[in-house]
């Protein structure tokens, strides 16, 4: 399965810039209104919350940041027209003129500071992609400096989901630090947005609906002759599907992979279909001395890369994909694809799956007899998630290890992760900037600040965390890549994660809306309308 994404993130290696032309097309004299399904909610309208794609995706269409990427995923210009390196740890942003934000307020210089530096403030969800960053400084009305304490040559990749405030508003509503979903800080920006991108948000009922309507004041060109955008969360796949069909909705995501050909093959239907820059896994708590939930007391066994082993070669991919995810799926032995930069062929390569050697695997490390423990799933997450937890379960039930399966909603699933409840978790990832370097600093590292901010079962090893800062600076293409390739080795060789398969993105959609699917997953409006 190959990714089509791959190419274009390649020629965009180090912040090359292009320039895209958008379509306008005249909205009618009756508002056109898109009613979108997704299996789960938008979690809060602050765009500095929570590091997740669903959130990330939504809320790109309110917001925007410095640069941006387009179709084809190459990165460009948006609230920046252009940068340059000026010195080894200063990147330089010359940025728009005459922008809006939703409430007429005017952007400039002042707003990009105050964002970036509340993204990398204290409760940011999204600061591992400014860890590098030492100040950020006005130069101008329309002007700013980023300084790095190192070199990050690979800076203007990595923010293209730093989305932009408003300095003033937030001040005035009290918003000036991010919402905490860790400690469940609230403010206004959960329930109150201002934006400076296509769609503004008109109404805001969690859990039910968000609303956001078509910017007029927006600087770009429309491509969309959408007015009006109705987002609603339906996590059950029939009743999701049973939308679109009955024409309650124009467009879900996910299609239940049970249903896709029933989708599919229904007049007035579309499915639309591609590969995901994500990877789906599992993690372990390998920080406490004894694991939550286990019937094992006095040490955690998953500090014992036996055990982790065993856990691996227990796990029927072949079976899980073909069965579970219908054949919609990609085993993979590595952590990132073929899309990512620094991805190396020869780490697709899983360990084979073996009951026997799982069993005695268990045996030398000292579980003869297996363990219980508790495994924790989202369910309104990832494509076919809960099931994905129950095939695993399943599997580890074959070598003795009782599995007790918690499943629930994101909205109450990842602030528990955040804060690593978690014994036996999964999790998926789409590396921002599409380098391998993201996954390594916010996933595989260390827990310390902002890295390993979703380290959730907090692996660690001294020399993957020598080997991501080495590739933080990095500038020789080769090298670098060298370098990667050792990280997730040497993370491969200490089964730090569980890798599983790379997933799809699948949409169904009413035969007369015309819908641009990006390989990361978003759905932006913008490239979304109504055929005539």
């Amino acid at each position: 399965m190959q990714n089509r994404f791959a190419r274009a993130i390649a020629i965009g290696f180090f912040a090359g810039l292009s320039l895209v032309p958008a379509a306008y097309s005249q909205s009618p004299s009756q508002p056109l209104v898109l009613k979108v399904a997704n299996q789960g909610d938008v979690l809060s309208l602050d765009p500095h919350s929570l590091n997740e794609a669903v959130q990330l995706s939504f809320l790109n269409n309110v917001f925007e940041s410095l640069v941006t990427r387009d179709k084809q995923l190459r990165l460009g210009p948006s609230l920046a027209t252009a940068w340059r390196l000026k010195s080894p740890t200063v990147w330089q942003f010359d940025l728009r003129q005459r922008v809006v934000f939703h409430d007429g307020a005017a952007f400039d210089a002042d707003d990009a500071v105050f964002s970036l530096d509340r993204a990398r403030g204290e409760g940011s969800d999204v600061r591992s992609q400014l860890a590098t960053v030492k100040e950020v400084r006005k130069t101008g009305p329309y002007q700013i400096e980023i300084e790095t304490s190192r070199p990050n040559p690979i800076l203007p990749d990595v923010i293209s989901n730093i989305l932009i405030l408003n300095k003033k508003w937030a001040e005035t509503n009290n918003a000036t630090r991010p919402v905490d979903r860790r400690k469940g800080v609230e403010n206004a920006a959960t329930f109150k947005a201002n934006g400076t991108g296509p769609f503004s948000v008109k109404e805001r009922q969690p859990g039910v609906r968000t609303v956001i309507v078509r910017s007029a004041s927006w600087w770009g060109q429309h491509e969309t002759n959408i007015d009006e955008v109705s987002f609603m969360p339906i996590a059950n796949d029939g009743t999701r599907v049973a939308a679109l069909v009955s024409g309650e909705v124009d467009l879900i995501d996910p299609v239940p992979l049970q249903d896709f050909q029933r989708v599919k093959d229904r007049q007035g239907l579309t499915v639309l279909q591609s590969a995901e820059a994500r990877i789906i896994f599992l993690g372990f708590d390998q920080h406490r001395d004894e694991l939550v939930g286990s019937n094992v007391k006095g040490k955690n066994p998953f500090k014992d890369v036996r055990v982790r082993k065993a856990f691996y070669q227990a796990i029927d991919i072949d079976t899980i994909v073909s069965k579970v995810m219908r054949g919609l799926a990609r085993p993979t032995g590595g952590m990132i694809n073929d899309g990512i930069r620094g991805f190396s062929a020869d780490m697709e390569k899983r360990l084979p799956y073996d009951p026997e050697a799982a069993r005695k695997l268990l045996a030398d490390a000292g579980y003869p007899a297996g363990f219980e423990i508790t495994m924790q799933c989202p369910n309104d997450r990832y494509a076919n998630d809960s099931e994905i937890c129950q095939a695993v379960a399943a599997n580890l039930a074959r070598i003795n290890v009782k599995v007790r399966l918690q499943t629930e909603s994101k909205a109450t699933y990842f602030p528990r992760a955040l804060k690593r409840e978690l014994s036996f978790f999964m999790l998926g990832w789409s590396p921002a900037g599409f380098d391998a370097h993201h996954l390594l600093f916010t996933v595989l590292a260390s827990p310390a600040g902002a890295q390993g901010q979703w380290n959730f079962g907090a692996y660690s090893n001294p020399q993957l965390d020598d080997l991501t800062n080495r590739i933080q600076v990095e500038t020789n293409e080769a090298q670098r890549n060298r370098l990667i390739k050792e990280a997730l080795t040497l993370h491969s060789n200490d089964v730090g994660h569980i890798p599983l398969h790379q997933q799809m993105v699948t949409w169904g959609a009413k035969s007369n809306v015309d819908a641009y699917q990006r390989a990361d997953g978003f759905m932006l409006f913008k490239w979304v309308k109504f055929k005539k």
